[in-house]
């Protein structure tokens, strides 16, 4: 079974432009625009990872991350946060809300895909321990 990616983010074109690198890399994609829909998502789906916005109008990454992290039946669901917004603080951020990893904006779709596999690779292996 192809892993279930969860893509949030409220531009289009970011959206468009992952799902299709995924995709090419043989993982399944469903999506979210919005924080709201994106724990709508991963509680029906039950994605293997989530790609997040951490900016987002409404309810923002960081905050879907921790009511991710808060949440029996998420709690395990890997998040990497995408952002535009640079520096340590983001990415301290983003690690104190739950995250497993934290890419800025613009980054490499070849690099999202790595950081992907690594993150799988690295729940499995958690999941086989634990």
């Amino acid at each position: 079974m192809r892993p279930k990616i969860l893509v949030v983010d409220d531009e289009p074109d970011v959206v468009e432009l992952i799902v299709f690198n995924l995709r090419t890399r043989g993982y399944d994609t469903i999506t979210a625009s919005n924080g709201l829909e994106a724990l709508i998502q991963a509680r029906r789906f039950q994605p293997a990872l989530v790609v997040l916005d951490m900016m987002m109008d409404g309810l923002d990454g960081l905050s879907v991350c921790e009511v991710l992290r808060s949440q029996v039946a998420t709690k395990s669901i890997p998040v990497i946060i995408v952002t535009a917004a640079a520096g340590e603080m983001a990415r301290l951020n983003s690690l104190e809300a739950g995250a497993a990893d934290f890419l800025t904006k613009p980054f490499s779709p070849q690099e999202l895909a790595r950081r992907v596999g690594l993150v799988l690779e690295a729940a499995r292996a958690g999941a086989a321990a634990g």
